[in-house]
């Protein structure tokens, strides 16, 4: 199939894939019966007419109410300020545009506006899973960037009460999906190396989750294969069409295998992004978490890890490897150079210890060893 065609992918949800995939929302928005959307998005992607050029293509629909201030990492006030601004508009549907904090705050939307408060109580380790249910209003999302694959995952992170919660639920998926790979040629270096090291993350956590899913873990090794072999060329030059629908793809299987679980590097990335002061990229913390995880991992599960090497091309220690792609594409060498101090680690453990997505990482994992993780990623 050519990158040039939009191809229809119906797995968990529909997702219409491929270059110009974003000119099919005024199609979807019939389809869904959505007449009044609110836009989620942040000032950034606003700011550089992205959002808008989406909206504008989408002519007799609406009107559109706008809420296009989405934080780095998506709050519980953003939720709730934006929830008011549903409301009193009537809205009666979401278009989420942007990165995974604009679709993580709009499924927390989805959320709120129709089911009682208080936000925290739909948290799954508050046992929320079960109490979230079908009256979700119905989302369309539209990414901007290749990483996180928030557009067809059930999951959304959001900052609640100082701590970075996960809120999980089937109908969380957004009803539709458009991957236009498009919106990401002029996404720039960094947040493409950024981005596309979160999606290459989600594809090797999950292919090394130790839960029993097959169909999972083809598609993890996909998007393993795919971000190894298109980051670099996508960082160094974001117009080139072929790299750019590649690595929409990667980030959008790591988020399609989600249904096996994560591991020990988003278990560490979640409280880290919930730190008080400047907002750390949660992309940029998988990337410089990966080596370390890597390397403790590996015991349990050499097979795998031969199978990686092998999709890669990599011969000798994958952790190394990582760093120095890590170091080719820009990012911080560790944790230090993100300006993480030292005095937070083993707080930053604790909480990743309690993280659901210790349950599914390849080796058991204590506080104790969370410590040396966090440790042997701060970097000289």
């Amino acid at each position: 199939m050519s990158v040039d065609s939009i191809a229809t992918i119906r797995y968990l949800t529909t997702t219409s894939f491929g270059f110009g995939a974003s000119s099919l929302l005024e199609e979807v928005l019939g389809e869904l019966g959505i007449a009044r959307p609110l836009v989620v998005t942040d000032p950034g992607v606003r700011a550089a007419g992205v959002a808008d050029g989406v909206v504008d293509r989408t002519g007799d629909v609406g009107p559109f109410t706008w809420f296009d201030r989405t934080p780095p990492n998506p709050t519980e006030e953003a939720v709730l300020e934006a929830t008011e601004v549903f409301r009193a508009a009537g809205c009666d549907g979401i278009v989420a545009i942007g990165g995974g904090s604009s679709i993580d705050l709009a499924k927390g939307v989805a959320l709120m506006a129709t089911h009682p408060a208080p936000l925290v109580d739909y948290a799954a380790v508050n046992g929320g899973v079960e109490r979230i249910t079908s009256r979700v209003v119905q989302m369309v999302a539209i990414p901007t960037t290749a990483g996180t694959g928030s557009e067809v995952g059930r999951a959304a992170m959001i900052n609640v009460e100082g701590r970075k919660l996960d809120f999980m639920s089937p109908h969380l998926f957004p009803a539709r999906a458009l991957c236009d790979p498009d919106l990401t040629l002029e996404l720039p270096p960094y947040l493409t190396a950024a981005t596309g090291m979160d999606a290459f993350t989600h594809c090797l956590e999950t292919y090394l989750s130790p839960l029993v899913n097959p169909p999972a873990e083809a598609i993890a090794l996909d998007g393993v294969e795919r971000a190894g072999r298109w980051i670099e060329t996508a960082t160094a030059d974001g117009q080139n069409r072929e790299a750019r629908w590649n690595m929409m793809m990667a980030s959008t299987e790591g988020a399609l295998t989600f249904q096996k679980g994560l591991g020990a590097v988003h278990a560490m990335a979640h409280p880290l992004g919930a730190l008080d002061g400047p907002p750390l990229h949660h992309g940029t913390l998988n990337a410089v978490l990966l080596p370390a995880v890597l390397r403790f991992n590996e015991p349990a599960a050499p097979a795998k890890f031969d199978r990686l090497r092998q999709l890669i091309g990599v011969q000798g220690d994958l952790g190394a490897w990582v760093a120095e792609l890590n170091a080719r594409l820009g990012l911080p060498a560790g944790l230090a150079a993100m300006g993480v101090p030292a005095k937070v680690l083993p707080r930053i453990a604790a909480d990743a210890e309690q993280d659901p997505a210790t349950e599914t990482n390849a080796r058991l994992v204590t506080r104790t060893d969370y410590e040396d993780l966090l440790r042997a990623s701060m970097g000289s």
